[in-house]
């Protein structure tokens, strides 16, 4: 995961997921989303949810990211639309 955040998006380092919308002429959009466990199993310790819920947030939150939602940097990232939105998933599939 940190090989594949440097090439695409110049970080070096791990990141949780990585979302690459493919192109399509037509039809549903389509993508793949990339989802690093073991920063999925840290940040469920540090935030004290489950391993399962926090993978679900992730591949939800990627999800969203390759249907061209997005959301800011910083303190206003969980208050955002998007974050909202995810969240509600979240409740809904874990």
């Amino acid at each position: 995961m940190r090989r594949l955040n440097a090439s695409y998006t110049g970080h070096d380092r791990p990141t949780d997921v990585l979302a690459f919308t493919l192109p399509q002429p037509a039809g549903p959009p389509l993508a793949d989303v990339y989802v690093c466990s073991a920063v999925a199993a840290r940040a469920s310790r540090a935030y004290r949810v489950p391993r399962r819920q926090e993978l679900i947030r992730l591949v939800v939150h990627g999800t969203l990211h390759a249907l061209g939602h997005d959301h800011p940097e910083g303190p206003e990232r969980t208050r955002s639309r998007m974050w909202r939105r995810q969240e509600r998933y979240v409740e809904a599939l874990a």
